[in-house]
């Protein structure tokens, strides 16, 4: 339905959908790569000695999502290098708008990522698939691969509170038409702002929860 009247546009567009999963990519990666930094630590049972230590739970934060930062670089950096080998396609023609999308769907990945930590925290390492899940369920009213006013009505208001359906709404708006909208980059900042510090709040929450009940030590493979 959406490709059939848009064929020209997307002949014109060869990178359209290898864009889209290179920024689908910088949001799975930003957050498997908080995730996976504090699931190691839990694997190797290493959170007890963290704690002895004078390391503060923001400074914990910090390194998670350092991790992730370099994660996706390293990630990311080598599918752009294939597609660009494979398929002759350079995302860096997106410009200046390349970087606003890069930073809010990594702002996005950090916030599920320290969300899903802090439900592993509270309710152990059974709750470790929602780190592989969590975005996937997202992927649907995000609109990786197609506008958001083709879903129904229901789905759509559920996209208005998902960061990444308006970096993906913005990415389209460069490739067809050329120009990058403040709009879109404004909004997917501002809600990204509020699950980040909602993100946090929950972290704090659930360590603070597994230090009182002296869970740190028993987190483990």
């Amino acid at each position: 339905l959406y490709l059939a009247p848009t064929h020209n546009v997307l002949r014109d567009a060869p990178g359209f959908f290898i864009g889209a999963v290179l920024l689908w990519d910088v949001l799975f990666r930003g957050q498997l790569g908080v995730s996976l930094t504090f699931f190691e630590e839990l694997y190797a049972r290493n959170l007890g000695n963290l704690f002895v230590s004078p390391l503060r739970p923001w400074e914990l934060i910090a390194g998670q999502l350092t991790m992730s930062v370099i994660r996706t670089l390293v990630g990311v950096g080598g599918a752009v290098f294939f597609a660009w080998l494979l398929f002759e396609y350079s995302i860096f023609g997106l410009g200046f708008a390349l970087v606003a999308f890069f930073v809010n769907l990594l702002i996005t990945g950090w916030a599920i990522g320290l969300m899903v930590s802090g439900m592993v925290l509270r309710w152990g390492l059974g709750a470790e698939e929602l780190a592989w899940a969590a975005i996937f369920l997202l992927a649907p009213v995000s609109g990786v691969y197609y506008p958001i006013g083709v879903l129904p009505g229901w789905l759509q208001v559920i996209a208005a509170g998902v960061p990444a359906s308006y970096v993906f709404e913005g990415m389209r708006a460069v490739l067809i038409g050329g120009r990058f909208d403040l709009g879109y980059f404004w909004t997917a900042l501002a809600i990204n702002a509020i699950y980040l510090i909602f993100g946090c709040l929950a972290f704090f929450a659930a360590l603070r929860y597994a230090r009182n009940h002296g869970m740190l030590l028993q987190m483990g493979e």
